[in-house]
């Protein structure tokens, strides 16, 4: 049975002509680059963060504020919008109060530069996603924002990281680049967006083959799924197509469940993996996260809860199939994990803005692309993906990877036998005082939907029940 179904699992299928997966900033912002010059009638961003300040090629003295008003100026015709979450004031200072200092840079200009605060109180807009001319699309969960930039050696000290007097920590992203129909759905997206924002739903048609000659697909002539998560609020049902998805994956998968996220927190997830695990055939599970959040806040917060989540993990792990790893560079410097993917067996792929906490499965915007093989070479696409991006964390090729696992090894057994834990390191347990089991029972910070965001004990209480529901079914699964 076919994973991405249109209305329940994702919100439309589109054939995308060529795919091409974007691993760390300096290929997304290279591309990305590329493609905004190349804009012929429109430029079309969705974003939780944007800073006008950065630079897309780190030896590029113009920042990407100065290329959309530069391009405003040299195509008057050029259609340019920018959507992004007004964010609360407390993340915007830790933001030099970006994005909405942005507002100043583009006043007057062609650009048209609005912060979107249509969200529950309390919840964001975190959809990533650029169109070009409704013809090349790129979506993940890279923002455009300062500190984003690496290359995928994730070296120690890079000076390209260089961020005013201080070289930015190494940090990975993934990104996937899709054309044809599905670029211009992901386009239709952001007009929904847009006209909720009370703009115009400005219509134009997708243009000419944007795609960059030197820049190789990694799958061809594939149907892509675009999945949602969207609050219920102010009379609009809920969508949790991400949610139905995932569950839906994890369920099906058959020999490898593969995934980067920054936060691993959602209980339903935990208890959907800690299944399968007790299966004496069921599938592996590599789980890379970082070794520890950057910001203070999610430090009390989701890491205390991730802990929780991994010792379910551990403690059901009878048959020894649960990786949770941290990446180090070389030098042995922690790297930040802000990915968002899932790779299941070499049938399916996300890359999504999505996080596996509650509240990217029903408070906040998210979006994912998704693709499902139907053939040999898709499978194929799909396989040297995973093995691209578990290969990058050790240091080698994915074909090394492909190699060490040709004899039948698990993804886990290839890692170890190509790193012995030198630069995948395992998740460290935490120690919980009664403070942090608080925190960590009742998901501070972490609200599954409007009726629980500001109700601790509604959270715990809807929690429990979904959990202990969804034990039960998965109980009675037929094997």
């Amino acid at each position: 049975m076919a994973l991405t179904r249109p209305g329940e699992t994702c919100w439309k299928l589109a054939r995308a002509h060529r795919v091409k997966f974007l691993i760390d900033g300096q290929a997304y912002f290279a591309a990305l680059r590329a493609a905004l010059l190349s804009a012929r009638t429109s430029i079309h961003l969705l974003g939780w963060g944007f800073d006008p300040r950065i630079r897309l090629e780190p030896a590029d003295e113009t920042d990407i504020g100065q290329l959309l008003l530069s391009l405003c100026k040299a195509k008057p015709d050029l259609d340019i919008r920018v959507l992004v979450w007004r964010s609360a004031l407390p993340i915007s200072a830790t933001q030099a109060f970006f994005p909405h200092r942005a507002q100043a840079w583009f006043r007057g200009s062609g650009v048209d530069f609005r912060l979107d605060a249509a969200v529950p109180f309390g919840a964001c807009h975190h959809q990533k996603v650029v169109i070009i001319d409704g013809a090349l699309a790129f979506v993940g969960g890279a923002d455009l924002m300062a500190g984003r930039w690496d290359s995928p050696d994730h070296l120690d000290i890079d000076p390209r990281r260089s961020l005013g007097d201080h070289v930015c920590p190494p940090r990975h992203e993934l990104m996937a680049m899709v054309d044809g129909p599905a670029a211009a759905a992901f386009d239709e997206l952001f007009r929904e967006r847009w006209a909720d924002d009370d703009g115009p739903n400005v219509q134009d048609e997708p243009r000419a083959d944007l795609w960059p000659d030197e820049t190789p697909p990694d799958l061809t002539d594939v149907d892509i799924g675009i999945a949602r998560t969207e609050p219920a609020w102010r009379g609009a049902p809920g969508v949790r197509e991400i949610a139905v998805l995932t569950l839906a994956a994890i369920a099906q998968a058959k020999r490898t469940i593969y995934i980067e996220n920054q936060y691993f927190t959602w209980p339903l997830a935990v208890e959907a993996l800690a299944a399968r695990l007790a299966e004496p055939d069921g599938p592996e599970v590599v789980l890379i996260v970082s070794a520890h959040s950057p910001s203070y806040f999610d430090r009390i917060t989701m890491d205390r809860a991730r802990t929780t989540a991994l010792w379910r993990l551990k403690a059901g792990d009878v048959f020894g199939r649960f990786h949770a790893l941290a990446p180090h560079t070389a030098g042995g410097q922690p790297i930040v994990v802000h990915a968002k993917a899932m790779i299941v067996d070499d049938t399916l792929a996300r890359v999504s803005s999505a996080n596996l906490n509650n509240r990217s499965h029903g408070f906040d915007t998210e979006c994912e692309l998704v693709v499902e093989a139907t053939n040999q070479t898709q499978r194929d696409g799909i396989a040297a993906l995973r093995d691209r991006l578990a290969g990058h964390w050790v240091g080698h090729p994915a074909a090394e990877l492909a190699e060490a696992r040709a004899s039948g090894a698990r993804l886990g057994d290839a890692l170890w036998a190509l790193d012995a834990g030198a630069r995948l390191r395992p998740v460290e347990d935490q120690r919980l005082g009664p403070f942090g089991e608080f925190i960590a029972d009742f998901h501070l910070g972490d609200p599954t939907g409007v009726s629980d965001s500001w109700r601790l004990g509604r959270r715990h209480r809807k929690l429990l029940d979904e959990s202990r529901a969804l034990r039960a079914a998965l109980a009675g699964r037929p094997g």
